[in-house]
């Protein structure tokens, strides 16, 4: 047994026999199509301030989003939603979550893939989209070793330059530097595991890598395609249900360049409706998964798959 799992159980076993043991409840959306089976999977969720990416917005408008969208002024709650691809040969997860580090509402991902009968040990593919904590701290397990122990990492190699870089942490501003540390010491140790790609790159059969910088200098989203079925998993490319739809092209403070993130929206959205593209959304709520409409206004509506 893996010894997280080990330790989780033991812990689990004595709580349930007090009586405390929580009830936990991972919502799932999922697609089958092609003989693959496709499921959004839960990390748990980020707690950021209620003006998190959003200051910058005209008044009136934010007024109008945060009404429209029920959204709190003092505190965002935005899921954490991993995409979970199986074929019955291969298991291919993508990002890894935040682990037990970051925060106490995230780092889910193990119970969730233990609640699904998913162990470690059955993951052959970890597909990385970026290397912000919430996407990459789960990479180590409670003792500093690989959680995915048999899984080929594959990372974008722009991405990986950025965040193993021993200069990005003198350039990545204050707010961020312990990104930058958590980083660089999580992809040394799984670095025998890595396999570098290029955007256009078939990373595994049926998954595309798409070069989609912006949040971080070398992001990069995916497109799987599930019989006559494509779906984009867009990471932060595309980072949350509501403005980044609605107005793709305002510039966002989430993303480290705010002007090429927005660039890097505006064609991921035009990609997914052309190609009649399913959006696997890692911030987007409802389970993440579903369609980008197009509105009269220029702008775009998540619709999610139910």
């Amino acid at each position: 047994m893996h010894r997280r799992f080990f330790l989780q159980s033991t812990i689990a076993a004595g709580l349930a026999a007090q009586g405390l043991l929580p009830r936990r409840a991972f919502a799932r959306t999922s697609l089958e199509q092609g003989g693959a089976r496709l499921d959004m999977v839960s990390d748990g969720n980020l707690v950021l301030p209620g003006d998190s990416t959003l200051e910058a917005l005209p008044a009136e408008f934010l007024a109008e989003l945060r009404s429209r969208y029920d959204l709190s002024a003092d505190q965002m709650t935005p899921p954490c939603n991993h995409t979970l691809l199986r074929d019955g040969q291969r298991t291919v997860l993508f990002d890894v979550g935040a682990g037990s580090d970051f925060m106490s509402s995230a780092g889910m991902l193990p119970d969730t893939l233990d609640d699904m009968g998913v162990s470690p040990d059955d993951v052959t593919h970890l597909v990385i989209t970026h290397g912000h904590p919430d996407h990459i701290w789960g990479l180590l397990d409670d003792f500093d070793e690989p959680f995915l122990p048999n899984a080929q990492i594959i990372m974008g190699r722009a991405e990986w330059d950025y965040w193993t870089d021993p200069a990005t942490i003198d350039t990545i501003g204050a707010e961020r530097q312990s990104f930058a540390v958590g980083a660089a010491r999580r992809l040394d140790v799984i670095a025998d595991q890595v396999v570098l790609v290029e955007d256009g790159a078939e990373v595994v059969p049926g998954v595309l890598a798409v070069a989609s910088s912006g949040h971080t200098p070398g992001h990069m989203s995916y497109q799987v395609q599930l019989g006559n079925q494509g779906v984009l998993v867009t990471g932060d490319a595309i980072g949350n249900g509501h403005i980044a739809f609605e107005r793709p092209e305002f510039p966002s403070a989430a993303d480290q360049d705010p002007e090429t993130g927005s660039s890097t929206r505006v064609a991921l959205l035009d990609r997914i409706t052309a190609d009649d593209l399913l959006v696997a959304g890692f911030h987007v709520g409802d389970g993440g998964l579903g369609r980008a409409e197009k509105l009269a206004t220029g702008g775009y509506r998540f619709n999610a798959e139910v």
